[in-house]
């Protein structure tokens, strides 16, 4: 400040170099008070009663600094009782000097809990707390935090239409694992990573939860919110707790939703903790921190971005099987319709019509043609005072003002498969563009 005396700047910068030098504090607090300024010597003296707790100077001093009576040094003599034989002579009491209470008067005790509701906007805590770990051990991340879903009732049979997928999904992962002999016998693995790409919205999430209950298993969704730690080592801790977790619960499903997030090429990462996360997940999924590996822990992962994924977690043994989840096909669009139909007030709907009208839509592009249809027939509703049905106008009407939110994401995928697709990774993409006549 700049009214400060000399000293009391020179005892402050020295404070500051040694905030635990509790001598020195106290005697910067006393000719803070010698100025009256009792508030920043109450500051001072509760910092240093953090640092000493049990300092009778820092004591004494808050009690002058907050202008509370200091109790007396030692108590007055108590007279002796008088006996039976005695008649107890009253003692004179001598009047009390101007300066001083009354004997008989009751002194007040300091309270402690009031001194610290005083002070505490004046001086923050010591030390910093995890709030993670305000119930456990001191560790963020608690393994038993995590959520996992029982077996779900949810099969690749609810999954309408998308026939290509699921043979392919039988082919490569299901089919292995619904077969122990044949397992044993060819020696394969109770264990396997498979990464589902496509244009966002077209169910992959839903039918990673259909592998789910395919196989039995349980389910553990992880994303980014999920893994990401302000503590330094947290992140990679809560990534070995949930692989921990899915070891416990096994057979188990874990679903790395947003790939492309959690586990980001390293090249293109600046923050050493991305990196880190990365590292540690390419370390759960060889099972290198398990002494029993990751038997029974089948790990799915999605992404729309599949070439942003580290290369690393491609490799055999790691994320090695590969889905593209193109957008529904007709008889797929058929069942997303009349799902989102089911209860809603329809006339005569002409789904064959609705279907071809609304080619290369997604699920969530399906979800809002209905959506908007029935807004349409809400308003004519409300202004002619009677209600009408939502008609096969008012769908293929709401299909024609809303464009398939597939066309940007197969731009930017037609460049990948043309020029980038090393060691053919993107070549059931490239069929598909070629199939469609897009290349």
């Amino acid at each position: 400040m700049a009214d400060e005396s000399p000293l009391i700047r020179s005892l402050r910068a020295a404070v500051a170099a040694a905030p635990g030098d509790v001598p020195l504090r106290l005697h910067f607090a006393e000719l803070l008070l010698a100025e009256g300024r009792n508030d920043e010597a109450v500051a001072e003296a509760a910092v240093a009663l953090q640092h000493a707790p049990g300092d009778a100077d820092a004591r004494a001093l808050m009690v002058r600094a907050m202008g509370l009576p200091t109790s007396p040094a030692t108590p007055p003599p108590t007279p002796p009782p008088a006996t039976a034989t005695e008649t107890p002579v009253p003692t004179p009491t001598p009047a009390p000097a101007p300066d001083e209470p009354a004997p008989d008067a009751p002194t007040p005790s300091f309270d402690w809990n009031a001194a610290e509701q005083q002070v505490q906007d004046l001086v923050g805590p010591r030390f910093l707390e995890d709030p993670q770990a305000a119930d456990g051990d001191g560790t963020a991340g608690d393994a038993a935090a995590w959520d996992v879903d029982a077996p779900g009732s949810v099969r690749l049979a609810d999954v309408g239409g998308m026939e290509e997928v699921k043979d392919r999904l039988e082919a490569a992962f299901l089919a292995p694992m619904r077969n122990p002999e044949l397992r044993r016998l060819y020696g394969k693995s109770l264990r396997g990573g498979l990464l589902l790409y496509g244009p966002p919205g077209c169910g992959k999430t839903f039918i990673a939860r259909a592998v789910a209950g395919e196989l039995g298993a349980s389910f553990l969704t992880v994303s980014l919110s999920d893994v990401l730690d302000m503590w330094i080592g947290a992140s990679e801790k809560n990534i070995h707790d949930i692989f921990e977790t899915a070891r416990r619960q096994a057979p188990c499903v874990v679903f790395l939703d947003e790939l492309d997030a959690l586990g980001a090429k390293r090249s293109r990462t600046h923050h050493s903790g991305l990196r880190n996360v990365v590292n540690q997940l390419l370390t759960e999924l060889d099972g290198i921190a398990s002494g029993a590996g990751n038997e029974g822990v089948f790990v799915l992962a999605a992404t729309n971005v599949p070439w942003d994924v580290d290369i690393a977690l491609r490799r055999p043994g790691r994320l090695d099987r590969t889905l593209l989840v193109l957008p529904p096909d007709a008889a797929a669009r058929e069942a997303i319709l009349r799902y989102h139909l089911r209860e809603r007030p329809i006339e005569a709907v002409d789904l064959g019509k609705l279907v071809k009208s609304t080619e290369d839509f997604s699920g969530a592009d399906l979800a809002h043609v209905c959506e908007t249809a029935a807004e349409a027939a809400l308003l004519d509703s409300a202004r002619s005072g009677s209600v009408r049905l939502i008609t096969t106008k008012d769908l293929l009407g709401a299909a024609k003002q809303i464009k398939p939110s597939t066309e940007p994401w197969f731009a930017a995928a037609r460049n990948v498969a043309m020029f980038a697709n090393e060691g053919g990774l993107y070549d059931d993409l490239l069929a598909h563009l070629k199939r469609k006549r897009k290349l």
